[in-house]
């Protein structure tokens, strides 16, 4: 019996990546462990989106090999993409793979192949890859690869190469099939999802409306920029009977002078309004975003005009982290680069911003009756549910008894240690 160990870092496709790992290589004869002392292998997903993450990366290798000297460190993902020349070099990564071809990992170990990396920039097809079981309620479908954008700060294009797209056929029979076995929610998840149909002649719009023929009950996107929903998909999106009033969009700053800096081609005012026909257009929804927090060149005035308009956007919830430097970006040769501590202060700030918005967005909700799938079965001590609302909020439900991966009608009745209670209405 072969034993292996396996994470995934980072992004919601790096994780389901990982789920298709971890099936293929238990087809193949393997089995999953969580003692690192027991693993043959040690299966490391990677990310490589910060600095900090490429560190934790080699701690963690470095650190399986401390716990069982005889494992075998396998690193894939994006950081084992764009430096593999470096990675190669060290004495405790035994397999190294790029991450077209982590898909492949247990034939690889199989034939004791140990150093295949797959020049990303020349791949010209979307990887299809099928996800047969999960253990939750809600599944992923990643339907897009690759991004087009070279913002200054990211490394992510020349770890996933160019926006690559699943065909239509390809999502809506695996839609249809997730339907099939019980699921009643799909997310829709990709490195770059707006920019879905560049490459096919298509427009992001034209899936949306293949979805909504689907027999899944609801689905959620993945992070969208904000020009990728355009008008048309907004009011497309009202009328939905599927889509979840939940939006994630990547921002990275409420500045403009710092968005241009980052490369982004949009401006603060546009966004704050489409967020605006968002909140008043859709039935309470949920808006989070990305902010990164002391980008290189950043001023006082930059990071306070930063502030006032997050504070006066109608945002959920802010997603907020200090900016790291990433080796061979652009923004890592930027002048003006922020010590750590004034990085940390203003990602708190932001946070705090993030806090009071979340905390007001919560209580809008008591009293509305939402729909929720149940995602957890009753609690052995207190015997409560847990499920999450089309609007993304979990909620504990206490008059449950056994409705697990079923939709149900809930109150939201209160909140109590940030907690959100409610109860099905029978």
């Amino acid at each position: 019996m072969t034993n292996f160990f396996l994470k995934s870092m980072g992004c919601k496709s790096n994780q389901f990546e990982g789920q298709i790992i971890e099936e293929k290589l238990i087809n193949k004869g393997f089995t999953r462990t969580n003692d690192i002392k027991k693993a043959d292998y040690y299966i490391l997903n990677s990310c490589t989106v910060t600095h900090k993450s490429d560190s934790e990366t080699l701690y963690l290798l470095r650190n399986a090999k401390h716990i069982n000297p005889a494992v075998k460190n396998v690193l894939t993902g994006c950081m084992a993409q764009v430096d593999k020349e470096e990675l190669e070099k060290l004495d405790y990564i035994d397999y190294l793979f790029g991450n077209d071809d982590k898909f492949n990992i247990a034939d690889y170990i199989e034939n004791n192949e140990r150093l295949i990396v797959t020049d990303i920039m020349g791949v010209n097809y979307f990887n299809q890859q099928i996800l047969n079981d999960t253990t939750k309620t809600r599944i992923s479908l990643k339907i897009q690869d690759g991004c087009d954008n070279r913002c200054s700060y990211c490394i992510i294009p020349f770890a996933r190469g160019k926006s690559r797209s699943a065909d239509e056929k390809f999502i809506l029979d695996e839609i249809n099939k997730y339907a099939g076995e019980g699921y009643k929610e799909v997310v829709l998840t990709g490195i770059h999802i707006g920019q879905w149909g560049l490459d096919i002649n298509k427009k992001f719009i034209d899936l949306l409306k293949l979805i909504e023929t689907s027999s899944i009950h609801r689905y959620r996107l993945g992070s969208l920029n904000p020009t990728e929903i355009p008008p048309e998909v907004l009011e497309f999106l009202k009328t939905s009977n599927k889509f979840c009033p939940h939006f994630h969009l990547s921002l990275q700053s409420a500045s403009d002078k710092t968005l241009r800096r980052m490369n982004r081609f949009y401006k603060t005012k546009d966004y704050l309004e489409q967020i605006e026909y968002i909140s008043e257009n859709f039935n309470k929804p949920f808006i989070g975003c990305d902010i990164i927090a002391g980008f290189a060149g950043e001023t006082d005035e930059d990071f306070e005009e930063t502030v006032k308009n997050l504070k006066q956007s109608k945002l959920t919830k802010i997603h907020t982290f200090p900016y790291s430097i990433r080796k061979g970006t652009k923004a890592e040769s930027m002048e003006g680069h922020l010590s750590d501590k004034i990085k940390e202060e203003r990602a708190s700030i932001i946070k705090q911003i993030s806090t009071a918005k979340m905390n007001e967005f919560l209580n809008n909700n008591i009293g509305d009756i939402r729909e929720v799938l149940i995602e957890k079965r009753p609690d052995k001590r207190s015997g409560h549910l847990k499920g999450v609302t089309d609007n993304y909020i979990t909620v504990i439900i206490e008059n449950g008894t056994d409705e697990f991966n079923t939709l149900q009608n809930v109150s939201i009745d209160r909140i109590e240690n940030n907690k959100v209670f409610g109860t099905i209405i029978k």
